[in-house]
């Protein structure tokens, strides 16, 4: 795909409100010109995290996040920059620009885009239907009766297929698109005997979106019990992906980002019960085992994944290959024991929403529920049984990671099955469980609409990365700070910080970070984000990090009312890193047969001129 202009980026960034994106994951309060809130990146108690809504960035003082609005939504909602741009130029209405692209990708992205198009006006038209149409009123009944209000219903977009054969088919021509394209689509399908029809007709639909909320296809469930199947989903193609799509994840994105949790049940209408009860976080497999695609999505969200679902025997294989990829992708899974033939929809409308959330909270890591569930299965009268018991169980504890959680689980089997506990523990020291898998990154992971993750510099970024973990306070070192200060103290006062920054040389430098951060500074002092090469990580998250610290300092300069950077705090920390850069150049001399006497004499002159100041501190 074509890179997205600068031009285009920087129009995006200019109209984004900061604020409003980050105030989706964490409480923020104005002070001054910036607002502060607990960091959403790491567990705090006292507030460290930092916006400046003017250059539109963030920072945390305590484990060092920080970067633009890209930068945040990217480690927040597991976005590559190109969705990133994206997203935010639908969100505040901007049209984006692209580079020259060869034809013929050019030509699929628009293909792409009008498929999209189509769908979604697809999906307002049914909306309007379901709430306008005297002849919805079915199906209005029916959604009622399930217990699920009209503001959910209309916030998910649920809609009603009205009867006649070409409704949709005839609208969708006279707006411009041809049946090829409503074919594409998954809306119309070919008759028997030639011509084209409506797929779905006198069905509730439920359109399935992406994370950024474009509609990729429908559920559709059927009103009369004579229509087969009850339920029809879209077919698979270009946009849609049953397997890597999750319903309901448009809407409990931001929930499940800020709980760290995603609940995951089988049905539409559990989502949409769920939700109407303030229980956010839950999207919908729509009726199949969890896939690798569908996990992988979730774990750009959040830490756990709470699986309210059938527990057959089926389903719990199913459950296990999600768990050898939630191993590569350190996620933890839990199951909800749910209660035979009663789906969460039927609890909440019997006004159990508390015993739901009773069941999620109590639920099981998975490697014990489904011991459990082998030893309920098995006859423990029977030593064939108890061992066909053992040899299922075995794998799953050998898969786990050694804890007191997995000791305490073999002994369990052991005891369950009378047998011996080395037994036990032999067999699962000698099995070999598979390596942690991971999942397709494909379009569930990243975009949503079926295109390849972009090579390094595709968009002028790098490839779709991991999703970031919560992040722990970095442990950094005296040095490395007083070259930071020193670098944001230049940055806060360019014309102050421009003498410091052309007497520094890279020797005086610890990482190769600020070593780089300083050749870009001796260029860009007064801005130093302009022109920031993005597909350069290394250098884009040294000069954020130092900005974001200049920001600081010159917010608690303004509540102060004082200078953030004094000459004698500028003076002070380069001697800091001048006696260093002396210290490194005596220790490399020090097994040359001539001492390095001007070394000394130098180290005692610097360590002089530094006491002049007193106790020095670096920020």
């Amino acid at each position: 795909m074509a890179r997205i202009t600068s031009e285009s980026i920087d129009r995006v960034r200019d109209a984004t409100d900061i604020v409003e994106i980050v105030s989706g994951h964490t409480d923020l309060r104005r002070q001054g010109d910036r607002f502060v809130g607990l960091c959403p990146f790491h567990e705090e108690r006292t507030p460290s995290f930092s916006v400046e809504p003017r250059d539109k960035l963030y920072y945390c003082f305590g484990c060092e996040a920080g970067g633009d609005v890209f930068d945040f939504l990217s480690e927040k909602e597991g976005l590559d920059f190109p969705d990133a741009v994206e997203a935010l130029a639908d969100r505040f209405g901007v049209d984006i620009e692209r580079d020259a692209e060869d034809p013929a990708a050019e030509k699929e992205r628009e293909r792409r885009a009008r498929l999209g198009t189509l769908l979604n006006r697809t999906a307002e038209f049914y909306a309007g239907f379901l709430w306008e149409s005297p002849k919805a009123a079915k199906a209005r009944k029916y959604l009622a009766e399930r217990g699920l209000d009209e503001e959910t219903l209309k916030v998910f977009g649920v809609g009603y297929a009205p009867s006649p054969w070409d409704q949709v088919l005839t609208r969708g021509q006279r707006a411009g698109f041809t049946v090829e394209e409503l074919l594409a689509a998954g809306l119309a399908q070919k008759g028997r005997k030639g011509g084209h029809y409506d797929r779905f007709r006198s069905r509730v639909m439920f359109p399935v979106r992406d994370p950024r909320g474009r509609v990729q296809g429908f559920g559709a469930r059927a009103l009369s019990p004579d229509s087969k199947p009850k339920y029809l989903n879209s077919p698979e193609g270009t946009l849609y992906r049953k397997g890597r799509t999750l319903f309901g994840i448009d809407q409990a994105r931001g929930p499940i980002t800020r709980s760290q949790r995603a609940i995951v049940v089988e049905g539409y209408t559990d989502v949409l019960a769920l939700h109407g009860v303030g229980i956010h976080e839950s999207v919908a497999v729509m009726g199949t085992a969890i896939t690798p695609d569908q996990l992988g999505l979730l774990a750009g969200h959040a830490d756990e994944v709470v699986l309210a679902l059938d527990a057959d025997r089926a389903g719990r294989e199913a459950m296990l290959r999600a768990q050898r990829v939630a191993a590569g992708r350190n996620i933890r899974l839990r199951v909800a024991a749910m209660p035979e033939s009663e789906d969460p929809a039927e609890m909440i409308g019997d006004g159990a929403a508390d015993r739901f959330r009773a069941l999620v909270d109590d639920a099981e890591d998975l490697p014990a529920f489904h011991v459990h569930a082998i030893l309920a299965e098995a006859d423990l009268s029977s030593a064939a049984s108890r061992d066909q018991a053992l040899d299922e169980a075995v794998p799953i504890i050998a898969a786990m990671q050694e804890s007191i959680s997995r000791d305490e689980l073999m002994r369990e089997l052991g005891d369950k099955l009378n047998a011996d506990p080395g037994l036990v523990a032999r067999r699962v020291r000698s099995s070999k469980p598979e390596p942690p898998q991971h999942a397709d990154p494909g379009p569930a992971a990243g975009s949503g609409n079926g295109a390849s993750a972009p090579a390094r510099g595709s968009e002028g970024a790098p490839p779709a990365k991991e999703p970031a973990r919560p992040r722990e306070p970095r442990s950094v070192g005296p040095r490395e700070r007083r070259e930071r200060a020193l670098l944001a103290m230049c940055i806060a006062e360019p014309s102050k910080g421009r003498a410091y920054i052309e007497r520094l040389t890279p020797a005086h430098l610890s990482t190769d970070a600020y070593r780089n951060a300083l050749t870009w500074l001796e260029d860009h002092l007064e801005a130093p984000l302009a022109g920031l090469p993005r597909e350069d990580e290394q250098l884009s998250a040294a000069i954020k990090q130092l900005v974001g610290r200049a920001d600081g300092l010159l917010a608690a300069a303004r509540e102060a009312e004082s200078e953030p950077a004094s000459a004698d705090a500028l003076e002070l920390n380069f001697l800091e890193l001048e006696q260093g850069l002396v210290e490194d150049q005596i220790e490399a001399a020090s097994h040359a047969e001539d001492p390095p006497v001007a070394l000394h004499r130098r180290r005692a002159e610097l360590a002089e001129r530094i006491a002049h100041f007193g106790t020095p501190g670096t920020e």
